[in-house]
C-alpha cells in the first residue's frame, strides 16, 4: 500500500500547461495543438514515428498490440486527464502499439521537444509524469499477479472493483461508472473470453450486486463485490 500511496500524494492538474489551447491562444490553435479523433480513428500504429505525447481532454483511447496470430491484446483504456504516447520520453523511436479512439475524443498534442522544455521549467510536469510511469508500472504488476493467481471469474470481478475505485463516482453506498467499456474490452483486459465476461456480469446482476447497460454500470455494494474475488 505504501508504494501505491506514493503515486497518489498529489492530484496534479497540468491541463493548463499541456493543453494551452484551452486558454484561447489563437496562435497555438493555428499550430494544431488540439486534435480531435472520431470513434474508430487510429491515432498511431506500430512503426509510426514516436515524437509526440497526447493529453486526453475528453473521450477514451485504447492502447493495444497484436500477437503473431493477429489477436488484439488490450494494454490500457485511457480517459479524460490521462496521457498516452509517453514512451517517447524514454527513448522510444517508433511506436510499437496501436492507439485507437473508442469514442469521439479530444486531445492536446505536445512534441517531445516542447515537453522537455516544459519539464525544465515546471517541476509539476516532472511529478505528473513520475506519477504516470509509477502508476502504470504498478498496474502492470497487478495485472500479471492477477493472471497468475486468479481464475477468469475473479479477474473480471477484480477489474470491476478497480474500475469503480479508479474511475467510478460514489453515490451513497453505490458506485456509478459512466460509459463503461464493452464486454469484449473487459475480456481483452482480463485475458478471458467475451462469453465469460457476459456470464460473470449476468451472475453478479442476478445476485443484485450490480446493474448495467451501455451507458453506465452501477455497483450496489462494493464490499460484497470484493468478497466475490475470494
Amino acid at each position: 500500500m505504501q508504494a501505491q500511496s506514493f503515486w497518489h500524494l498529489e492530484n496534479i492538474d497540468v491541463t493548463h500547461l499541456l493543453c494551452p489551447t484551452k486558454l484561447g491562444n489563437e496562435e497555438l490553435m493555428a499550430q494544431k495543438k488540439h486534435c480531435r479523433f472520431k470513434k474508430g480513428d487510429v491515432v498511431y500504429v506500430p512503426d509510426d514515428l514516436s515524437d509526440r505525447i497526447f493529453f486526453i481532454t475528453e473521450g477514451q483511447i485504447k492502447i493495444s498490440v497484436m500477437n503473431e496470430e493477429g489477436k488484439e491484446i488490450t494494454k490500457a483504456i485511457l480517459g479524460r486527464g490521462e496521457v498516452f504516447g509517453e514512451l517517447a520520453m524514454l527513448g522510444e523511436q517508433k511506436r510499437h502499439d496501436y492507439a485507437t479512439a473508442l469514442e469521439d475524443t479530444d486531445t492536446c498534442v505536445v512534441t517531445l521537444e516542447e515537453l522537455r522544455s516544459l519539464m525544465r521549467d515546471r517541476s509539476e510536469i516532472n511529478l505528473f509524469f513520475m506519477k504516470i510511469f509509477g502508476g502504470r508500472q504498478l498496474e502492470m504488476e497487478r495485472r500479471l499477479e492477477s493472471l497468475i493467481f486468479r481464475d477468469s471469474r475473479s479477474r473480471i470481478v477484480e477489474f470491476l472493483v478497480n474500475m469503480a475505485r479508479n474511475k467510478g463516482q460514489r453515490v451513497g453506498y453505490e458506485w456509478v461508472i459512466r460509459k463503461p467499456v464493452t464486454h469484449q474490452e473487459i475480456a481483452n483486459l482480463t485475458a478471458t473470453s467475451r462469453q465469460t465476461v457476459t456470464t460473470t456480469l449476468n451472475d453478479l446482476r442476478h445476485k443484485k450486486l450490480l446493474t448495467f447497460n451501455r451507458s453506465r454500470l452501477l455497483i450496489r455494494d462494493l464490499d460484497k463485490l470484493v468478497e466475490e474475488m475470494r
